[in-house]
């Protein structure tokens, strides 16, 4: 069959994707399992999930569902169809005055809780993946964290969904006849639920026990709680769909209940002599209305005891210590209060090693979150290379706890884990561990396997506990669920899976499971591929960030089919296999790459993938290519320049033929020279006129100003209000009675940014070194500070300290460079006398900007100079990185498509940024023109002057 052929019958042949390397792409998701898939597919609507369902059945192909990917128990890998639903289900709504959300499964976490944190209210479930995983995965595997428990998760916050059945029904159980179209549509499963509840009650002694084990975090198997808690057939439907990992159906939308946010906290670190007193706190602390109580082992302390801002005492506590991370939580003063009086009264009768110091400051109990948080990046960061970091969730009764920690322990003694660390959710008896664990040898295997093994007879035999938490079941824990419920329970499992899918055909393997090895068969293997990337675990909290996501690959992907070009070549295999994944590789995963490093932002072990890019790039740069570089580089006044006047040349033939009229020529050109140009565009700007008559200095020197070589060739906006970006800065500095010195020599002087980003690191470095012994000069041998008028050439300044050489370097520490946005906000706006503007702004605070820290000036700034500042909840990076936008203005349009939608949702008053290259691409986007916030601070200073004249 061809299968490319055949899914593009059903959907568009653009969103079927069957090559090796998007194949290879999808085949990871954050578990430790590997399967390749037949095809990926990106359906969009309703119909086209039906038609999938009626596909896979008749052809017996098996299919799976998949949101972000961050799933830990293999859940979203699959040998069949894959159906990625991130790309095209990301649709929401607050309804009934904010009590209710409706959401559909391809939306992230965390982009629901900041809707609704204006209005003070939040979803229920809190993993820690919130930031990058979606509601999709959220819903299926009735995912949880810190502080929801047993009664804020999915399966409790629910209120209806819109599900797909793969009979292909289409159910919105609230609909008013819901209870009639679920019967006469699919009347088998209808009264098959009543049957399996009849089943289960008639058990009393499995009644009882589900109920007793639902009071505590559990998510193996399916949720047998939804036959107890609930009567109807569709009751029972909507609440055994949550947590069933996609084997039973899709999600097409929710309605989800909200639950007041917490603004006040309340938060401390307890330290214990060892572990046994630290879980005898854990009860006394949640009876006393702690929302958090975070416990970690020694081991685990450890490994974060050198973290910048870890408390002194972390590294002077005895081999035995433990640790509680405790926070209450409350919405007023008054109640916060009460659970300060709470948390003192407890802790008293708590065995401490040192005494209490609890905090209301953000930034104390930030330090001491990020210390909990650290755990998994630190431990990711230092395992061997070659090998995966497992995590995984258990529950032990809470009476039980301390017992059941050191019983882990001494497995992991006995299997040689001495990494191994212990930490988690501890007021729930729910703990995590980490281990470095590799799949490539049978040995390896091997010791797995019996570890596992000996976890769950230690957890589900002797303490009765739960072997899934919080992950999902998956095809870890598949042959154990029947270990931990016993016969009839699982039989009824067993049933309720072929009840829905008696093909067999839906995410199979999957929580009902025959198979005992399972859980050590279709292992991923961690090949090498550069120190760049080799700590990536393929959790996919990078994807979020990514600007190219739904144009091609995500940071994950490409370090994934970067290892699968390595684990080629190593094993000698099929050439033309891996030509067609390399050939693939350069436009997918090199070209659309906007090396923008968002992505390390949230990556638990730092990683910047764009590293990785650069260097490839840098691999691919012919002798030539490095010899016409490191002569620009030489030349750059030239170079800068030709530049100009090719510019103005651009807008000549724009006057006459129009911008659309050049980007044909543009594209005739590159079909004929079969290679990519940069395309002209209606936003690009003018260069800046007469920069040197700005130098000319009155009065002393207060600052150095220097105008980068982006805002000296593209400085002026196309439209008439606005002055060149230098002119405008001088003038409000002026204004302030601040006296701002553009050198008179700074034509040519580059941050090296735009060879550093193709990979040619040696004009880079060039370019670099003369802008130092420059800056050097200009700033007095450093008396003066340097401020830089683009962010992303501030960023590159700033950021620079490993590419200097060690005379550079000496410079560069006694120098201090400033990025426009802090130096407005730090030292102009004191200085004006600004009149806001009674309308209403926008901005894009860019990469460099988050990167740099200083996106909450800008906001800051903003507020201050109109009557309200929005950055949109959709904001990410722009893709336009230089001259990505330029050679590839695809990738922008893709970045900005969700971003734009938003924008272009409202009138605002101005558009603003503070980096050229973002503000040339958001207005591409949107069709506005976006500007620096200079020309906003200008304007309200102008204003002021005006009144007051």
């Amino acid at each position: 069959m061809d299968l490319q052929n055949e899914l593009s019958r059903i959907i568009h042949p653009s969103r079927v994707l069957t090559s090796h390397l998007h194949r290879i792409a999808y085949a990871s998701d954050a578990s430790y399992f590997r399967l390749v898939p037949q095809a990926v597919v990106q359906p969009e609507s309703i119909n086209e999930i039906q038609a999938l369902f009626q596909f896979t059945q008749q052809n017996q192909i098996p299919m799976t569902f998949r949101a972000a990917g961050t799933s830990l128990s293999g859940q979203a890998v699959t040998d069949g169809i894959l159906v990625d639903i991130s790309k095209h289900w990301g649709q929401f709504m607050v309804e009934k005055e904010v009590a209710l959300i409706r959401t559909q499964p391809g939306i992230v976490g965390g982009f629901l809780n900041n809707v609704l944190r204006p209005f003070g209210r939040r979803i229920g479930p809190d993993p820690a993946s919130i930031d990058a995983c979606m509601v999709g995965g959220i819903l299926a595997n009735n995912s949880s964290g810190m502080c929801c428990g047993v009664t804020e998760n999915a399966y409790r916050t629910v209120q209806s969904m819109t599900a797909i059945l793969p009979n292909g029904l289409v159910l919105d159980t609230a609909a008013p006849d819901a209870n009639e179209q679920f019967r006469e549509g699919a009347p088998n499963i209808y009264h098959g639920l009543i049957e399996l509840r009849r089943r289960l009650l008639d058990d009393t002694e499995l009644t009882e026990r589900v109920r007793r084990r639902y009071k505590m975090k559990n998510n193996n198997g399916y949720l047998l709680n939804a036959f107890v808690d609930f009567d109807t057939p569709l009751d029972m439907l909507i609440h055994l769909m949550i947590g069933s990992e996609g084997t039973l159906g899709f999600i097409a939308e929710a309605v989800l209940k909200t639950l007041p946010d917490y603004p006040r906290r309340y938060t401390g670190q307890l330290y214990f002599r060892n572990i046994q007193d630290a879980a005898s706190a854990i009860y006394p602390l949640r009876e006393s209305g702690a929302r958090a109580a975070e416990i970690m082992d020694r081991a685990s302390l450890r490994s974060v005891e050198t973290v910048p801002g870890a408390p002194e005492i972390v590294r002077q506590l005895p081999e035995s210590a433990a640790a509680i991370l405790v926070e209450y939580q409350a919405q007023s003063a008054e109640q916060i209060s009460h659970f300060q009086n709470e948390a003192e009264r407890t802790v008293k009768a708590l065995r401490l090693l040192h005494d209490a110091e609890f905090t209301q400051d953000p930034f104390a109990q930030a330090a001491l979150w990020k210390l909990r948080k650290g755990i998994i990046p630190t431990v990711g960061g230092m395992r061997p290379p070659g090998t995966t970091l497992l995590t995984e969730d258990i529950v032990f009764p809470v009476p039980r706890l301390a017992d059941g920690i050191t019983d882990l322990q001494g497995l992991f003694e006995k299997h040689g884990y001495a990494e191994g660390v212990i930490f988690g959710h501890a007021k729930d008896g729910n703990l995590h561990f980490l281990i470095a664990q590799s799949f490539n040898s049978e040995e390896e295997i091997a010791r797995f396997s019996r570890f596992t093994t000996d976890m769950v007879k230690l957890v589900s035999g002797k303490y009765d506990g739960a072997l899934k938490a919080e992950h999902g079941t998956g095809r870890n824990m598949a042959p154990f669920v029947q270990t931990e419920w016993g016969e009839n329970a699982y039989n009824i499992m067993r049933d309720l899976k072929s009840l829905f899918d008696p093909a067999g055909m839906l995410n199979p393997g999957v929580i009902i499971n025959p198979d005992p090895q399972i859980h050590v068969t279709n292992l991923k293997s961690m090949s090498f591929v550069s120190s760049e990337v080799d700590k990536c675990i393929e959790c996919g909290f990078c994807e979020s960030k990514c600007p190219s996501r739904r144009l091609t690959l995500t940071p994950r992907q490409r370090i994934v089919v970067q290892r699968e070009i390595s684990r080629l070549k190593t094993l000698g295999s099929d050439s033309s296999q891996l030509e067609s994944i390399t050939d693939d590789f350069s436009y997918a995963g090199i070209d659309t790459c906007a090396v923008d490093g968002l992505c390390a932002t949230a990556c638990p072990v730092s990683i910047n993938t764009g590293d990785l890019t650069r260097r490839l790039r840098a691999q691919s740069i012919t002798p030539r290519g490095e010899q016409v570089a490191n002569w620009l580089s030489d030349h750059f006044s030239l170079t800068e320049t030709t530049l100009g006047i090719g510019i103005r040349l651009g807008h000549l033939a724009e006057s006459i033929i129009g911008a659309n009229g050049m980007r044909a020529i543009i594209e005739t050109a590159e079909k004929i020279t079969g290679r990519r140009l940069p395309k002209w565009n209606a936003h690009i700007a003018f260069p800046t006129k007469n920069l040197r008559d700005l130098s000319v200095l009155r009065g002393k020197k207060d600052f150095i100003y220097f105008p980068s070589c982006i805002s000296r060739q593209l400085g002026t906006p196309k439209s008439d209000s606005h002055l060149a970006l230098a002119e405008t800065f001088i003038t409000i500095a002026n204004r302030a009675n601040i006296n701002l010195h553009i050198p008179q020599d700074i034509s040519g002087t580059c941050c090296g940014m735009p060879f550093n980003s193709k990979g040619y690191s040696s004009a880079y470095r060039t370019s670099l070194h003369t802008a130092i012994l420059k800056f050097w000069e200009w700033s007095d041998h450093g008396k003066l500070p340097i401020v830089i008028d683009t962010t992303s050439c501030a960023h590159t300044l700033r950021t620079c300290s490993n590419d200097l050489s060690s005379e550079d370097l000496a410079l560069y520490r006694q120098m201090t460079i400033l990025d426009s946005v802090e130096f407005i906000h730090d030292t102009l706006l004191p200085q004006l006398d600004i009149h806001a503007i009674d309308e209403d702004v926008i901005l894009h605070p860019n990469c460099s900007a988050q990167k740099l820290g200083v996106q909450d000036k800008l906001v800051s700034i903003a507020k201050q100079c109109a009557r309200t500042a929005t950055v949109p909840l959709t904001l990410g990076c722009c893709g336009f990185a230089g001259d990505r936008g330029l050679l590839f203005p695809e990738l922008t349009a893709s970045a900005t498509q969700r971003e734009s939608a938003e924008v272009n949702s409202h009138h605002y008053g101005g558009y603003y940024s503070s980096n050229i290259p973002c503000e040339l691409g958001m207005s591409e986007a949107t069709g506005k023109d976006y500007t620096s916030i200079v020309y906003l601070v200008e304007r309200v200073s102008r204003i002021s002057r005006i009144a007051t004249g």
